[in-house]
């Protein structure tokens, strides 16, 4: 399934557990450039449904911010807080489907229970353990079927149909290329409702994807390994899947990802420029002009260099 033929709507959907640091700064001004290059709509999307990590001001504080660079939203901004009568909808349309169940396993009966964790970010893979009932467990989540495998095809076995294995997920990214997962043997069944009560970020992010009938995302690397769970659920609800579109993350100094847990500072507001152009250095990005006066000359400059970029990168 692919984006629809309506016209381009993308999203900017930062969590505020803090303010915006640089790492958040690249994935705003890839996603409005792509918007902008595109003549489409950018959106701001507050993912705020997980309450124990959000900052009170934080909100206030990230709208601010993206407005002193010169990030303006084509539409009010959406708060996923607002959305929760959406996420139970979804959940229970699932339900009816027969797409979910109930869970009771813990996170350590999981580790227990698994033979290996997950080669690309750790995440436990789920041994389907209640997928045939709770067998006497209180249920502490709900979780989503994926696929089991029906083919001993792997990836580059020729020949193979793409239907061959329905447990795997290929997509072609816009700038990582293409992309698959095995969602059996490298995430399992995942949760939708957490045990706390939370919704966890895959439904949301696709309940809120659909209903803001977004065409096009373009967001960090780090995020990658959630796209095929994604398009899995999308076709679960029978919703349109966007383009997707990965950035290349920023790291710090030990190589790990810049973020607030790895003490990345906060974006400074009163020089937006000098941040924007080192944005625009890391996304690779040919400006004309190394030393813009105004963030509209910025602007200007860099969807040109944006849709220049792109074209050099291999078709997806």
């Amino acid at each position: 399934m692919s984006a629809t033929p309506q016209g381009y709507r993308g999203r900017f959907a930062p969590s505020p557990t803090g303010p915006l640091h640089f790492g958040s700064l690249v994935s705003a001004l890839a996603s409005w450039l792509d918007a902008r290059a595109h003549g489409g709509v950018w959106l701001v999307r507050v993912e705020d449904i997980d309450g124990p990590r959000t900052v009170p001001g934080a909100v206030e504080d990230i709208l601010a911010t993206l407005a002193a660079f010169g990030f303006h939203a084509d539409e009010p901004p959406e708060w996923q807080s607002r959305r929760i009568d959406l996420y139970r909808a979804a959940l229970d349309r699932l339900v009816a489907s027969g797409h979910v169940y109930p869970c009771g396993c813990t996170r350590k009966e999981i580790a227990d229970s698994q033979l290996r964790a997950h080669q690309r970010n750790t995440t436990l893979i789920y041994p389907g353990t209640c997928r045939d009932g709770l067998h006497g467990k209180p249920a502490r989540a709900w979780r989503l079927c994926v696929p089991d495998e029906e083919s001993a095809h792997e990836p580059g076995d020729e020949p193979v149909s793409v239907h061959a294995n329905p447990a795997l997920i290929r997509f072609d990214d816009r700038w990582q290329g293409p992309q698959h997962q095995n969602l059996a043997t490298e995430v399992g069944d995942f949760v939708l409702l957490r045990a706390d009560g939370q919704w966890a970020y895959q439904l949301a992010v696709v309940v809120d994807d659909a209903d803001q009938r977004i065409t096009h995302v373009v967001r960090g690397a780090d995020l990658l390994d959630s796209t095929a769970r994604q398009i899995w659920l999308q076709q679960c609800l029978g919703v349109p899947t966007p383009a997707y579109l990965h950035v290349p993350v920023v790291t710090n100094a030990e190589g790990e990802k810049l973020s607030k847990q790895t003490g990345a500072q906060a974006l400074d507001a009163s020089r937006p420029l000098e941040a924007l152009m080192a944005a625009a250095r890391h996304l690779g990005l040919d400006l004309h002009d190394p030393a813009p006066a105004t963030l509209a000359a910025f602007q200007f400059d860099a969807i040109d260099a944006w849709q220049r970029r792109l074209a050099q990168l291999p078709a997806a």
